[in-house]
């Protein structure tokens, strides 16, 4: 692939446009809305009303678990920009320590935040099976490329690996109950994490034998290695495809958003 078109119609050069996704404001902010994403289709399967929402005012809300696995992903992949980001010491984020400090940084963490993030890296630093998944590999690698709706038509997709090697793709993932059966699972199917595998195998040209979670548990810091049965693969390929057909119902075939209904039997 040569070149690569974006939603918005722009027209890229592969080389150039993957050397700018190192950028994170250029990855989450213009391509969060030039290209499609794992973000994307779980917007898209929870309401197109929220995805035209989210992609047109970019107001997604940062709960504390996404600040709390964002900096955990930092810890562990990315240690210098871990340490260097604003960190101030208050009980609360309604303190006017914490608001003064937002006023002049774009991002701020306390350092209860700070220390939790610390806590489940060391957990994962230190357990030699989730070392192994880290050793000898890149990290935050980025990626672009099409996936091709059931409609034939074909829409670009970006993701970035946590960790890539030439034989395997692992994304880290933080959980709760992770030695309760199923409890990984089910919050595979519920956050989308299915889906994100299917893209990423499709975007790295990797199979899904070939793909792992890594997770640690925000309560007791076990940590897993999780691998994706063929069933699970196909599953996050099906609800990609089901999110494709609302993205075209509503933002390529222009069905009327305010007739979007969601139809229910009790």
């Amino acid at each position: 692939m040569d070149t690569i078109e974006l939603l918005n119609g722009e027209l890229f050069r592969h080389d150039e446009i993957l050397e700018l996704m190192k950028d994170d404001e250029f990855y989450y902010g213009y391509l969060g809305k030039a290209a499609l994403s794992s973000s994307s289709i779980k917007l898209l399967l929870d309401s197109p009303k929220k995805y035209k929402y989210v992609t047109e005012y970019s107001k997604q809300e940062e709960t504390s678990a996404l600040i709390a696995g964002a900096l955990f992903h930092q810890a562990i992949l990315e240690p210098d920009k871990f340490e260097k980001n604003v960190y101030v010491d208050v009980q609360s984020k309604n303190t006017k320590a914490y608001k003064l400090a937002k006023e002049e940084h774009e991002k701020v963490f306390t350092i209860k935040e700070k220390r939790e993030a610390e806590r489940l890296a060391d957990a994962f630093l230190r357990n030699e099976p989730a070392l192994k998944m880290i050793t000898d590999c890149e990290f935050e690698v980025p990626a672009i490329g099409y996936i091709t709706a059931r409609s034939g038509n074909k829409y670009p997709f970006r993701a970035k690996a946590d960790i890539l090697d030439s034989y395997r793709i692992c994304d880290i993932k933080t959980t709760t109950n992770l030695n309760k059966e199923n409890a990984f699972k089910n919050s595979a199917y519920k956050y989308g994490y299915l889906s994100q595998a299917y893209i990423y195998c499709e975007l790295f040209n990797k199979s899904y034998e070939e793909f792992f979670f890594v997770a640690v548990d925000k309560q007791t810091t076990d940590v897993g290695v999780i691998d994706l049965s063929e069933d699970s693969y196909n599953y996050g390929k099906e609800k990609v495809l089901d999110a494709l057909d609302v993205y075209e119902t509503f933002f390529i075939n222009g069905a009327e958003l305010d007739n979007y209904c969601i139809r229910l039997t009790l």
